[in-house]
């Protein structure tokens, strides 16, 4: 019969049967950021929801627009909309939920989320983070990727509403 084993001799035992460590692989360059595309998106007139459990809510109605960037261009279709919460902090949540359509007929999803503090302060930098979901091909570079954003209110001719998106792929 043998005998048990020690702690303190099993847990040497341990430590040599380990295998030896080997070098931390090269740490990843820091991320950089490549233009990708800038939206024109115009808007109707908001539609107010009201107060909720969360926050008050407000929809703006995406009405079309126009988008072009090195190797892509199109108009943004009329249907999408931007739902809005207006939180406790006086910030306001947004998420935009609209399509694409490229000047060679590719319908593309977008998903755009982001926080505006601009109220509290108006020199505030609003930035998103668009999700997009493209057919598989030319574009595939959109779904695969991560992406960045940035928000700024135009005006358009004619007093019409608008903003303006730049998207910057993260590589």
């Amino acid at each position: 019969m043998r005998k048990p084993m020690r702690f303190t001799t099993a847990l040497a035992a341990l430590a040599l049967a380990a295998p030896v460590a080997t070098p931390v692989a090269a740490q990843a360059a820091e991320p950089t950021l490549e233009f990708a595309f800038e939206e024109t998106v115009t808007l109707d007139a908001d539609v107010p929801v009201g107060a909720t459990s969360l926050g008050t809510r407000n929809i703006v109605p995406i009405t079309g627009g126009t988008f072009e960037g090195p190797g892509i261009r199109g108009t943004i279709m009329g249907g999408g909309w931007d739902w809005q919460l207006r939180r406790a902090d006086g910030c306001m949540q947004i998420k935009a939920d609209y399509m694409l359509r490229t000047d060679d007929g590719a319908v593309i999803n977008v998903v755009n989320t982001g926080v505006s503090c601009r109220a509290k302060n108006p020199k505030a930098v609003v930035r998103t983070h668009p999700v997009f979901e493209a057919p598989q091909g030319k574009y595939d570079w959109l779904s695969q990727g991560c992406f960045i954003g940035t928000l700024d209110p135009v005006s358009l001719p004619g007093g019409k509403r608008a903003v303006r998106i730049r998207f910057y792929r993260v590589t």
